[in-house]
């Protein structure tokens, strides 16, 4: 006996053994991939120890985690914050569920996961029922992936910045019973696919900007007992199948434009509680069954064109305790109802209702702005009659005879029209002589003003100069089907990921630039132009830019999108290499915060490409165009350092030619000191000159802004620094090179000859500034600019392609101060004033004469001022 107690004991004892042993068991995670997959997680997430102890029990000490049978099922990080680090960059990062395989649910509401939810999501978790993103911080669309979760039954995305359209996909999810995209970014129709969520019982898509009518089918959802519509751009009617929904508990189509009546069928809604039509058009009577709803407890139908009496406004008091109506600024109208007093609140304000103030005006009605009789805050006596007469009603005239009766019109007086009439005469005459006078004063001062324009162009501009004032800015009208490629809306949103501030670039003036990839993995920069800005038109001076002229220096155009009529967007190719301001001193690769610098054979590449494209625009465009934005911003790298020129949208017709055609017009101060009578910079190409001669000399000295500054303190340091560069002693320059390039004896004879051109763009008088052909030449043959020629003026005037650039070139920097004294374009027949040059090679600059004048004798050695005058203001 006592044996078998002890046998039976000792049983008991193992059973419980083995229940504890087995419930710890299944307390662990049984997967060493789902453990691995809960480490990444909570890595990319950037999660503190403090919820998810790296060292503790994922089933057990991990805060938010759920495990049966050893398998991760609900995961709720909801509400977590980040570590320092991870809250730095954080990112949507939750690959790692991939591998939970078993997943039920996931909660991240109210954590940041700024980035749009991953395709795969739809894909690799199929057991998943409940997905809860709220207030993530999501961007971009929905996945048409999604759709395959056909197990879901919660769905809540809203409080984020989803864009696009709801997928077609969304229909598949028939196991849905919560759907909540409000106060996202949402965009067309609401899917008819709607009507096959049966099992929907809360249906929220308010603050988006969903438009068309609202789907008959959402009739259809039996089981829905919350529809929120509300603050969206919905139109036409309330749909009559909306009656059909009898569990319907809470009704909000507020902030539309809907419009027609309310349908009756709705009415039939035993169980409402609570409905919202207010902000709408709706018009006409309210429907007597909606004084009979039962259980209607809160009714907001303000600030729509409702009119009509309220004849049975007594059995809703009866049938409801404590109720809230707001059927203010409409146009109900007649004498107000007797009510009981259960009303919580009863706003009647901004009607018509006229007749004796009723004995319930101070227990929570508002009466303010009708037609009443011995109330205070009342419309005017016209206003009331002009209402009520218009719909051929009497109006009783705050109980004044003689309601309706209009007021009887003032006799008219013949006397006073004809004095009138003859006073109109005698100021009519007078204002046509005053606009004739102004007229020829207006026609006098345009010709003077026409003459003066005529004779700046010719002593300015290098363009021939016009007798005749330029036309006027044409319209442009443009094929924009052969201008590039034709992008959609959210295809722009999707490749710049809604425009977030990780993809930009820069603040143009002329409008913001976005990096964005498109689907192809193709890399685009996006300019977004606000068209309520100033230069709102610049975006189609640019397109007639390149509807007309294409080189392979400039930066590829690829397409636009016009769909949107507040903004406005250009496509170009992608530069690596970004522009010359930041490329000139870039980051290294390594950890260390040390600069990289571009090194000379890579400027000088530069200078030859940003110079090719001058080039063309100047002399192989008709008429001649000038970019008049020339600084180091607009000179684009790609990932070769091959120049693209950008800022486009600037190029204008330079001014003076005869054929003049004004593609843009620049709103903004300029970049230097030269300026047009109106305060704009010179559409002259010695503008773009001069210009480009800063940009050379940012190339050599290295110090950044030079090109985008024009105020006093960048004058005296071009005054500091134009001093150092002179024809007559290399050494010179080696005050103002940049200390980071490394230079042999031949480099630095071409960073003297670059910076000799710099000099030559930088003439205060434009006429003497050399042609940009001529510059390209130089920079392509840099030594023969500091090279004296070993042949005879004869031979060189023989070869007629080498000396025409030669001796305009060296007319400009080399020549004695008289033929420096003539215009570039002319130098070409001044060959004569080469002799006086610098000896060849580096032998030559460095060897020096008995005087110690390195091989120049007095008489001919002349101090760099006389051939280059400090520049000034013009």
């Amino acid at each position: 006996m006592m044996y078998q107690q002890q046998k039976g004991r000792l049983i008991f004892f193992c059973f419980v053994f083995f229940l504890l042993f087995d419930s710890t068991f299944e307390q662990k995670v049984s997967s060493l991939a789902e453990k691995f997959a809960l480490l990444q997680l909570r890595s990319s997430l950037g999660l503190r120890a403090k919820e998810w102890p790296i060292k503790g029990n994922p089933c057990l000490n991990w805060t938010g985690i759920l495990c049966e049978n050893g398998r991760v099922t609900k995961i709720n990080i909801s509400g977590f914050k980040r570590t320092r680090v991870g809250s730095q960059t954080p990112q949507f990062s939750i690959d790692a569920l991939q591998n939970l395989t078993f997943l039920d649910s996931f909660n991240a509401s109210n954590f940041a996961l700024p980035g749009s939810i991953p395709e795969w999501l739809g894909v690799n978790l199929a057991s998943l029922r409940v997905l809860d993103l709220r207030s993530c911080s999501i961007t971009g669309p929905i996945p048409t992936t999604l759709g395959n979760l056909t197990s879901l039954v919660t769905l809540y995305l809203s409080n984020n910045g989803l864009t696009g359209k709801i997928p077609l996909s969304s229909g598949q999810l028939s196991r849905l019973s919560t759907l909540d995209l409000s106060r996202n970014k949402l965009v067309g129709p609401i899917p008819a696919a709607f009507g096959f969520h049966q099992n929907l019982t809360l249906l929220d898509m308010s603050s988006n900007f969903f438009n068309g009518a609202i789907p008959p089918d959402i009739g259809t959802l039996l089981q829905l007992k919350s529809l929120n519509l509300s603050d969206n751009s919905l139109i036409s009617s309330i749909p009559a199948q909306l009656g059909n929904l009898s569990n319907l508990v809470d009704l909000d189509l507020s902030s539309n434009s809907l419009t027609g009546v309310v349908p009756p069928e709705l009415g039939g809604l035993r169980n409402l509680q609570r409905m919202a039509v207010e902000n709408n058009r709706l018009s006409g009577l309210l429907p007597d069954a909606f004084w009979s709803m039962p259980r209607l407890q809160f009714l907001d139908a303000s600030a729509n064109n409702f009119t009509g009496s309220l004849p049975n406004v007594r059995s809703i008091v009866n049938s409801t305790t404590g109720a809230v109506f707001n059927l203010s600024q409409n146009m109900f109208y007649g004498n107000l109802p007797s009510l009981s007093r259960s009303f919580s609140l009863l706003d009647l304000s901004g009607n018509y209702f006229e007749g004796e103030l009723p004995d319930y005006a101070q227990r929570n009605v508002s009466i303010n702005s009708n037609c009443l009789r011995n109330a205070t805050s009342q419309r005017s006596r016209s206003e009331c009659a002009s209402f009520y007469s218009e719909r051929g009603l009497s109006f009783d005239n705050f109980g004044e005879p003689n309601a309706t009766e209009p007021l009887p019109a003032p006799k008219s007086n013949k006397k006073s029209h004809r004095n009138v009439i003859i006073l109109a005469a005698v100021l009519g005459s007078v204002g046509v002589i005053a606009l004739v006078l102004i007229c020829i004063l207006l026609l006098i001062f345009c010709t003077r003003k026409r003459g003066a324009t005529t004779q700046r162009a010719t002593e300015v501009g290098p363009g021939p100069a016009s007798s005749s004032p330029p036309p006027p800015e044409p319209v442009v009208s443009l094929n924009f089907s052969s201008l590039g490629d034709t992008f959609t809306y959210q295809q722009i949103l999707l490749a710049t990921g809604e425009f977030s501030d990780a993809n930009l670039v820069k603040h143009g003036h002329s409008g913001d630039l976005f990096r964005g990839t498109l689907e192809g993995g193709t890399l685009i920069v996006v300019k977004k132009i606000d068209v309520h800005s100033a230069r709102k038109e610049s975006y189609l001076s640019e397109l007639d830019f390149f509807s007309k002229v294409s080189h392979s220096r400039l930066v590829p155009f690829m397409g636009h999108c016009l769909e949107n009529e507040n903004e406005k967007f250009l496509v170009y190719k992608y530069m690596p290499n970004g522009d010359l301001s930041s490329s000139l001193f870039r980051k290294n690769n390594s950890d260390d915060d040390s600069l990289q610098s571009l090194d000379w054979i890579t400027r000088l590449k530069i200078a030859i490409g940003a110079a090719e494209g001058l080039s063309y625009l100047h002399h192989e465009c008709n008429p001649p165009l000038v970019h008049r934005d020339v600084q180091a911003s607009s000179i684009l790298l790609d990932d070769k350092f091959e120049v693209r020129l950008g800022s486009l949208n600037e190029v204008c017709a330079q001014e003076g030619d005869s054929h003049q055609n004004r593609i843009s017009r620049l709103l903004r101060l300029p970049q230097t000191s030269e300026q047009g009578t109106s305060g704009t910079p010179s559409a002259t190409c010695a503008y773009d000159v001069y210009c480009f001669g800063k940009v050379l000399l940012e190339l050599v000295t290295g110090k950044l802004g030079i090109s985008a500054s024009n105020d006093a303190s960048m004058k005296e340091w071009l005054d500091g620094t134009l001093k150092y560069i002179s024809i007559y002693d290399k050494e010179l320059v080696t005050n103002i090179v940049d200390p980071s390039l490394i230079i042999d004896e031949d480099l630095l004879e071409e960073v003297w000859a670059m910076a000799i051109v710099a000099r030559s763009c930088l003439n205060p008088k434009p006429s003497r500034r050399p042609l940009m052909r001529y510059i390209l030449k130089a920079l392509e043959n840099p030594l023969k600019v500091v090279r004296e020629e070993h042949t005879s003026s004869a031979r060189l005037r023989a070869t007629s392609s080498r000396s025409s650039w030669n001796a305009a070139l060296y007319g400009s920097w080399r020549s004695s101060s008289d033929v420096a004294a003539v215009p570039a374009a002319a130098a070409v027949h001044k060959l004569e004033g080469t002799s006086s040059l610098k000896q060849s090679g580096t032998t030559g600059s460095q060897g020096s004469g008995p005087n110690g004048d390195n091989g120049h004798s007095s008489s001919t050695r002349r101090h760099s001022k006389e051939i280059f005058p400090e520049p000034h203001e013009e």
